[in-house]
């Protein structure tokens, strides 16, 4: 049975049309990640299958039961929902301790003090912090704050456990630290979980699946590596992975010539081969920094580049390069030898090439271009190429 299951679900918050039509199935166990820009309707949608939001329209089972239906107006309240919530800001209660903040919802259930101390002490022992139960929140540093947040989120077993961007008020030390045992829980507990982050490295890192949102809408639902290879859409592109920074972008031409396809770009000619788009067309080729090969030495895949630029990160090096009309980013494990000026030959891998539409932003399926280059029409391609 599926943990969550969510069907044409629209929100709308002080008259604004927040979610549009959102369809979604959280399998049980799974480690889900919404993930977005800012004011994209994640959040909301977490919000909403706590139950602290009504949807005006679709409906929403959680454990093969309804919870809330916006044509019926059923609307279950959070609290016999099953789940519980991790705020952003820890939302702990500065004039209890530790133990009492993580104890308070077995209280309200009336549970027997000896399995109250039993399950909070299993709580504080698999955040690692059963030393700090007699503190008060306003004696502890943001990690120790978050960590009780969540020991008292796990206490009651939940099923499901929302994280409401967890992290972002952490510094990048304790952002580490915390995406580790969030991860350690999970495998532990086999909960179910939903996490909010605009935050990509921490969707990548986390998630067995991550739904990319954009305007209120779900635009792709998939596990970290086929999203970050494929993106579906140009968008979907630009976010993902340092927000597309350092993303290539090539445009192009696809032409029909004796009855073969043939892409046009900056940087030469590329037979194409499979399904897509059947005729001529404006599209947009990416490839990644880190999927550019640099070789002093010339090969039937590569095309000829000056670097522009060098710029050392420590564990790699990012090397801009010029050919012919493009400029390219390519990624260098380590320290480069490149220096500016210098010739070399970029190799671009061909699995890792994605194709758009230009007019509508989708990637164009099976449609992919081969490694190798028409060689004898290079040159005359890079004087008449016509963006």
């Amino acid at each position: 049975m599926d943990a969550i299951e969510l069907n044409n679900l629209h929100v709308s918050l002080q008259n604004k049309h927040v979610l549009h039509g959102i369809d979604l199935i959280v399998e049980k166990g799974e480690f889900m990640t919404f993930l977005g820009p800012s004011g994209c309707g994640k959040t909301t949608l977490l919000r909403t299958i706590a139950g602290l939001h009504q949807p005006e329209r679709g409906v929403i089972t959680i454990g093969g039961r309804t919870v809330a239906e916006g044509a019926s107006g059923l609307h279950v309240e959070p609290a016999k929902r099953g789940l519980s919530l991790v705020f952003q800001s820890y939302a702990l209660w500065p004039h209890m301790t530790v133990f009492d903040n993580v104890a308070f919802g077995l209280q309200v259930r009336r549970m027997p003090k000896a399995n109250i101390a039993e399950s909070v002490g299993a709580a504080l022992e698999k955040m690692r912090i059963p030393e700090l139960a007699g503190r008060y929140p306003g004696e502890l540093s943001g990690g120790q704050q978050q960590r009780v947040s969540i020991a008292r989120a796990i206490v009651t077993r939940p099923e499901i456990l929302l994280l409401d961007e967890p992290l972002s008020n952490l510094d990048a030390k304790l952002r580490v630290e915390m995406r580790t045992e969030l991860k350690r829980i999970h495998q532990e507990l086999n909960t179910t979980i939903i996490y909010v982050t605009h935050d990509q490295y921490e969707a990548m890192s986390l998630s067995t699946r991550v739904a990319v949102f954009f305007g209120g809408q779900i635009v792709q639902v998939d596990k970290p590596r086929d999203l970050y290879k494929h993106p579906r859409t140009l968008q979907v592109a630009e976010f993902i992975g340092n927000g597309g920074q350092h993303l290539n972008h090539l445009n192009g031409r696809i032409v029909i010539e004796n009855g073969r396809r043939i892409l046009k770009t900056q940087i030469g000619l590329f037979p194409l081969e499979g399904g897509g788009l059947l005729h001529e067309g404006e599209v947009v080729l990416t490839i990644k920094p880190e999927e550019i090969r640099l070789s002093e030495q010339n090969s039937q895949d590569s095309v000829p580049a000056v670097v522009e630029a060098v710029f050392p990160a420590g564990a790699e090096t990012l090397v801009q390069l010029r050919a012919g009309e493009a400029v390219l980013m390519a990624r260098v494990m380590g320290e480069s030898d490149a220096e500016p000026g210098d010739m070399c030959y970029a190799a671009l891998r061909r699995e890792r090439l994605n194709l758009y539409d230009k007019r509508t932003g989708s990637r164009l399926e099976n449609l992919v271009p081969l490694t190798h280059i028409l060689e004898d029409t290079l040159h005359e391609n890079r004087l008449s190429y016509s963006r």
